[in-house]
């Protein structure tokens, strides 16, 4: 920052070096660095493989309900969406592999997997991860696995990046990662994509060149290689804060306003809430959160039908913020009752 020179960046081989580290020291996945791409944000990234790797009308699979720019990324780039709820028996949810066979078809070229689950919050296992890969085998589709949340687990979690299950998976996925949601960073824009099949890297630098999207500014690669470099201690005490707030909000609830409920969660940093009880549409919960609690969460309907009962809320802030905000939610809560 001192030097006030920003112009074009140089790229180097120390934020290579960090990257590869990082992957080893945090999954015990290696991979080499030659393998990297670099990219100005993941939802870009998802989009530039979409137009590279598929054609118009082809079909893309995302298991719903989900991070809502997964559906603009396949439907603005005039691909057929495909959906492939994920199964809920009312505490957890699961991968629904029978009826995700059941939609595949000629047309069916890619599936964008969110791992771990954004909204939802589920890390998944490598049992729910090889049978996933085992059907994208047998109909060959090409997997491209958003694990941004990789590094925001909880105690007792582990993230199994999906190209590290065994060499077929490693040759059809792109992971894509950042340490943006995990440091902070979003702003920066920075971002990559690891991609071990040589032809598919080939492919996605010339279509990234084709639109002028292969260049990251100025900061990314110095905030990539100090954040992956310096701050690991950081990280886990963050997660240990982060955690806390989760069981506290999931107490407070099932406490106070126990016609809500958290739902079991297993990292990340946002959570879901059950409102399925509340007595409100969609829209009248969102009007009565914003206009009488005093509280912005995301509506649960943005991330498809299948979250319609449910709000989800961001708990990476201190806990008195936190309390602040449940203590106006658990006001306007017994005043329903009282009504």
């Amino acid at each position: 920052m001192e030097h006030g020179i920003f112009g074009y960046p140089a790229h180097s081989d120390r934020v290579d070096h960090a990257v590869v580290n990082w992957l080893k020291r945090r999954y015990d996945w290696e991979i080499q660095k030659d393998s990297i791409i670099y990219t100005a944000g993941i939802v870009p990234t998802i989009s530039y493989i979409i137009q590279a790797f598929t054609d118009l009308e082809d079909e893309v699979i995302i298991q719903t309900p989900v991070y809502y720019p997964f559906y603009d990324v396949v439907n603005k780039n005039n691909r057929k969406l495909v959906r492939n709820p994920l199964s809920f028996d009312g505490n957890t949810y699961t991968m629904d592999l029978e009826h995700l066979e059941s939609v595949i078809n000629d047309r069916t070229k890619m599936i964008v997997l969110c791992h771990p689950h954004n909204p939802v919050g589920r890390v998944w296992t490598r049992s729910e991860l090889e049978a996933l890969a085992s059907i994208c085998q047998k109909y060959d589709l090409l997997v491209v696995s958003d694990e941004i949340h990789a590094d925001l687990l909880f105690k007792g979690q582990r993230h199994i990046p999906f190209a590290s299950l065994n060499e077929d998976a490693a040759q059809r996925t792109f992971s894509c990662l950042a340490p943006s949601k995990t440091f902070n960073l979003a702003g920066i824009q920075t971002s990559y994509v690891v991609i071990e099949n040589k032809d598919m890297r080939n492919k996605l630098t010339q279509h990234l060149a084709a639109s002028f999207a292969n260049m990251t500014n100025s900061f990314a690669e110095v905030a990539t290689e100090a954040a992956y470099n310096h701050g690991e201690a950081w990280l886990d005490g963050l997660m240990e804060y982060v955690e806390a707030n989760y069981v506290y909000i999931k107490q407070f609830i099932a406490e106070h306003m126990p016609k809500m409920r958290v739902l079991p969660s297993e990292g990340t940093y946002l959570i879901w809430i059950d409102c399925s009880q509340l007595p409100f549409t969609p829209q009248e919960r969102k009007s009565w959160l914003i206009n009488e609690v005093g509280l912005a969460l995301n509506p649960g309907s943005i991330f498809g039908e299948e979250g319609n009962d449910f709000e989800r809320m961001n708990i990476a802030c201190p806990r008195a913020t936190i309390q602040e905000a449940l203590e106006k939610w658990k006001k306007s809560y017994d005043q329903l009752w009282k009504s």
